[in-house]
């Protein structure tokens, strides 16, 4: 059985983090990043038929023979000489032992068996079967190159403020990669990719994986650990070939060169560190001037402030561009808008034509900082031509995920669409005039605010609906978007009042709802977004049913993802991309799953149950480590990709029925043994003499009513008391019955279900994982965003409603009427008001 991919990242991340003690996480990924590389370089190359592999595996230095070491005394020594130093040595061009952290450690893994113990069951982690790459390349090489994604955004958020910068988020490096246009139509062998800040080297990634080929990779990084990071990163990404520099700053001794000149790339991207003080240490710098010397000229629209490395980084990227060349840049907002020295390279940067796009993006997405910041796009192709800016406040775009927050599906996106297509939208984005950066008033300042109006708009109160009653025309008008699809609704809700431009409702507002819903107006939106639901699963079930072992699961997402986006485009008053979302949602939180699945093993094989087995606690105690879909006896079965609740309702709905049947006479048994005894056991109450148990948890079972009823029977003045008990211990015999049947029920169930999963044919399988599961759950997603449209024009058409339905002087009438009545009580009661 294989392993689900999303179970895979999370036991490998919990046995991590529970195996890593005291060690700060910054230090512990290494160990652990290192584990999962020198695994998957074994199984790949280990055994390679290939003449000259990108990753020499010298004998004795394998993951197998690391677990040969498992009980040796001396584990962390023979690591670092007979695995790591031989691997390092006969891979002198592409690894380094700067890349790898020491295993013999003592400060950070202990000493003696404590040592020893850590590292075997470190080594056994990686031993798990769902990590074998040595068969299915292709997909597996995905799936550890995911989990190292994985495992180090995970490092990442653990690592405090000022340790997890190694690493951008990959939706962001994603909204980056695509934005600077790389794809396939346009990368071929001799493409070139360069990072000059790479960290671990997740921003290269995604610019290649936007190519789809093999292109060329360059990246420098200061720190050499970090860069021992990317370097792995590379590898397990199938980019061997990739050059990562470690060790030195990109400002004062850049490492790729040209002879004395930078060399030039298609395609630059970076996430510099944000702000760096220290950017022009090793420059020679002339303060009183303003200016350093720098022998690669990179600062000819200005020198940086030298408390403020940004622009340095920016320059620099600027002079590492083809004069074709591509960029995008992460840095902190301030860079939109500081002044002094900034502000002269912010104007030359403008007048060159070379910046095409400023994308703001939301605040705390970064693990090193919690401030704002924005992309610079660069594209020296056209520049002179160049006479705007495209400018994007994605501000509010995100999710809170833990304590950061994270860019969704949907926004990355919307991000990329707008910017691809250089449509203004309206609070969101806009094509802004050189001339109008240059004007007085602007003087090329680019904080987005400026620009583009992302405030919500205010929810204004009406004085004179107020005074005189009646919803304000302007109110009603700001629901247009809705007008223009269901014009006959206006009129149905609202009718002019007794002055121009004042309305108010025709109906009750509590009649609202069903008014909107029962429209044939809306109807007839209801069945539009459900007509291109319908035409988009016509037009996908036959790529799920082609989908099959061997499949690329990244390929089948990505066609029917956008697909389902460019249908719903043309679906009114519902939000493409909110759809989009709930495929995405739906993709990373099951589908994803299921499609590895049956990547890896087929839609049969994957649709068959495993045996759940009892795991130990941290106490010591066996418990199940999940529930499982039914029993056989004490065993307990589960199934990954075919639940037997879907079997269920397809096959055996008469069974469960039975069971519904018996469930909903237990309720009724329990509610009304539960009402007799609160009637019953209170003081002198007919049921208290059999009330066992203690305070909070008091009860009356079988055997207390038969004492009680043999203890009552012979004195008749305890006759109702009898009765009463009787009647109640008959409910409990029968609540025992009926369980008993239920349990006897569900038993015969789970051995029909226990039989069916052998018997399932692919097609059977394909109807319940593909119409049962998959598009059920989609549809039900498309019709909660149509049920959203009547609930938002409904929640709006009321509140508007009930805001102005009592005007002033009706309450001055209704507060004298109870100031009157209030009088007059008072009188009544011999006091005066």
């Amino acid at each position: 059985m294989a392993v689900k991919k999303s179970d895979l990242y999370s036991s490998l991340w919990a046995s991590c983090d529970e195996l890593r003690g005291g060690m700060d996480a910054s230090q512990y990924k290494d160990y652990v990043l290192f584990m999962l590389f020198i695994k998957y370089v074994s199984d790949k190359y280990g055994n390679s038929d290939d003449f000259a592999p990108p990753i020499v595996i010298p004998e004795g230095a394998s993951f197998a023979d690391m677990m040969e070491l498992k009980g040796n005394p001396s584990i962390g020594d023979l690591i670092n000489t007979q695995v790591i130093q031989p691997l390092v040595d006969a891979n002198p061009r592409t690894l380094a032992r700067t890349d790898f952290p020491d295993f013999n450690d003592p400060n950070k893994l202990g000493e003696g068996d404590e040592k020893v113990k850590r590292l075997e069951n470190l080594i056994a982690i990686f031993q798990n079967p769902g990590l074998d790459f040595s068969n299915n390349r292709a997909e597996h090489d995905d799936i550890l190159g995911d989990a190292y994604e994985y495992l180090m955004r995970h490092f990442a958020t653990e690592s405090g403020k000022s340790k997890g910068q190694f690493y951008t988020p990959s939706e962001v490096s994603r909204v980056i990669a695509k934005v600077i246009g790389v794809s396939p139509k346009n990368s071929v062998a001799s493409t070139t990719a360069y990072d000059p800040t790479c960290g671990s080297g997740s921003l290269l990634l995604k610019v290649a994986a936007e190519a789809g080929k093999q292109i060329t990779l360059e990246g420098q990084e200061k720190d050499v650990t970090t860069a021992g990071l990317a370097r792995m990163n590379m590898i397990l990404h199938d980019f061997p070939t990739a050059k990562i520099e470690g060790g030195r700053s990109t400002l004062t001794q850049p490492r790729f060169l040209d002879g004395d000149q930078i060399r030039t790339y298609d395609y630059v991207v970076a996430n510099p560190p944000f702000s760096d003080k220290a950017w022009s240490t090793g420059f020679e710098f002339d303060k009183k001037a303003g200016t350093v010397k720098d022998r690669h000229q990179r600062f000819a629209f200005g020198t940086p402030p030298a408390k403020q490395g940004d622009y340095a980084y920016l320059l620099h990227i600027i002079r590492s561009m083809k004069s074709t060349g591509k960029a995008a840049c992460i840095l902190p907002h301030g860079v939109l808008f500081r002044g002094n020295a900034e502000a002269v390279i912010r104007e030359n940067l403008v007048r060159s034509g070379y910046l095409k796009g400023v994308i703001g993006l939301p605040a705390n997405l970064f693990f090193g900082t919690g401030i704002p910041a924005c992309i610079l796009v660069l594209d020296k192709e056209n520049a002179v031509g160049r006479k705007g800016i495209f400018m994007i406040d994605a501000s509010k775009g995100y999710i809170k995920d833990g304590p950061k927050n994270r860019l969704r599906e949907q926004d990355i996106h919307r991000i990329v669409d707008t910017f691809i297509r250089g449509v203004d939208v309206p609070r969101y984005a806009r094509w802004v005039s050189i001339d109008e950066i240059a004007e007085s008033k602007n003087a090329f300042n680019l904080n987005l605010p400026r620009y583009i109006d992302a405030t919500d708009r205010a929810d204004l109160q009406d004085i004179e609906g107020h005074m005189k009653g009646g919803i304000p025309e302007r109110d009603i008008d700001d629901l247009a978007a809705y007008w223009q699809i269901m014009p006959a609704v206006r009129v149905t809700l609202f009718a002019p009042a007794d002055r121009p431009r004042y309305y108010q409702l025709r109906l009750a507002p509590a009649e609202v709802k069903a008014a909107i819903l029962d429209h044939p107006e809306f109807r007839a939106l209801t069945a539009a977004s459900a007509t291109i639901f319908s035409d988009w699963r016509v037009r996908t079930r036959p790529k799920l049913v082609a989908f099959g072992e061997g499949s690329h699961p990244k390929d089948l997402i990505a066609d029917i993802a956008e697909d389902l986006l460019d249908a719903f485009r043309a679906a009114p008053l519902i939000d493409a991309y909110d759809i989009y979302q709930h495929m995405m949602s739906w993709w990373n939180g099951v589908m994803q799953d299921d499609c590895y699945l049956i990547s890896g093993t087929g839609w049969v094989q994957g649709a068959q149950t495993r045996e759940i087995k009892k795991v130990k606690n941290k106490d010591g105690k066996l418990v199940w480590p999940e529930k499982g879909d039914y029993k056989i006896g004490q065993r307990r079965f589960a199934s990954d990709l075919l639940s037997a609740p879907l079997l269920v309702a397809r096959y055996f709905t008469k069974e469960q029925a039975q069971i519904d049947k018996l469930d909903t006479r237990i309720a009724e048994l329990e509610a009304e043994l539960q009402e007799r005894f609160e009637e019953g056991t209170g003081d002198d109450g007919l049921l208290s003499d059999a009330v066992i148990g203690e305070d909070g948890k008091l009860t009356i079972n079988e055997k207390s009513a038969r004492a009680s009823i043999k203890k009552l029977s012979s004195d008749k003045n305890y006759a109702d008391e009898v009765v009463a008990l009787e009647s109640y211990l008959e409910l409990l015999k029968e609540l025992k019955k009926v369980k008993t049947a239920r349990s006897d029920a569900q038993r015969e169930l789970d051995e029909l279900i226990h039989l069916k999963y052998p018997t399932l044919t692919e097609d059977e399988v394909k109807v319940l994982v593909i119409d049962d599961k998959w598009m059920a759950r989609l549809e039900d997603d498309v019709q909660g965003e149509i049920d959203r449209v009547s609930q938002r024009l409904t929640g709006r058409v009321q509140q508007l409603a009930e805001r102005y339905a009592t005007p002033l002087p009706k309450l001055q009438v209704e507060v004298a009427a109870l100031a009157a009545k209030v009088v007059g009580h008072l009188k009544a009661m011999g006091l005066s008001a």
